[in-house]
């Protein structure tokens, strides 16, 4: 699996494409990062980072796109460019028929270093042992494009074995629940049966008159003189 992974931003948007050779052997096939200048129109930098994804794609192929999921920040201006950058990106994978899934940082730290608190240092230092690059990438956005990528080749066939577990689970609980409301109409219509049944016999026992013993009682007979 080959995916392309995304650190969204206006000013430095990182780009890297990790191929996995199934398990956790993964390879570095491309990095880099696309630069905006924070004077130009907002419309014009995000363009230039659409341009250049739809560069990436078509010169890289890759099966998926991962790209860091949008968190609360306390510069909030910071969160929207990063949303936005992050919603074009998005926007340009879907468009090339390709599958993009979302990853928070701790998600990504994890994966990478064993630990969701882990700081930039460390996850540039794992992301350059893990690729077994000769040197670490830089700026960080472009380790954390690779380590996006590196944590969804290593994510992504675990999350599929769970929904598949999951799809399994449900076929079987709908079956079960499909057995359960047949056994319960088959159940409802014996009773309603049953119920016809005596009552048919109750009202053919009133029709043959008073009777002892399950025979009918006949009037007694005057005596002869």
């Amino acid at each position: 699996m080959r995916v392309l992974g995304v650190d969204p931003g206006l000013t430095r948007c990182g780009l890297g494409v990790v191929e996995g050779a199934g398990g956790r052997v993964v390879r570095a096939v491309a990095v880099d990062v696309v630069r905006t200048p924070p004077d130009d129109e907002v419309a014009a930098r995000l363009a230039a980072i659409a341009d250049a994804i739809e560069e990436w794609i078509a010169e890289h192929r890759p099966d998926v796109v991962a790209v860091e999921r949008v968190f609360s920040q306390h510069n909030v201006r910071s969160v929207i460019g990063t949303a936005q950058a992050g919603g074009v990106v998005a926007l340009v994978a879907g468009r090339a028929g390709l599958p993009v899934a979302f990853h928070t940082p701790s998600e990504v730290k994890a994966a990478v270093t064993g630990s969701g608190r882990a700081d930039k240092a460390q996850v540039t230092a794992m992301v350059r042992r893990v690729l077994a690059l000769e040197s670490a990438p830089r700026p960080a956005d472009a380790a954390d494009a690779l380590a996006l990528a590196v944590c969804h080749c290593w994510r992504a066939p675990m999350a599929a074995r769970m929904a598949e577990a999951e799809a399994r689970a449900a076929e079987v609980a709908r079956t079960h629940s499909a057995r359960l409301a047949a056994a319960r109409r088959a159940s409802r219509a014996a009773t309603t049966k049953a119920a016809a049944q005596a009552a048919a016999q109750t009202a053919a026992r009133q029709a043959e008159g008073p009777t002892t013993a399950g025979k009918t009682v006949r009037p007694a007979r005057a005596p002869r003189r």
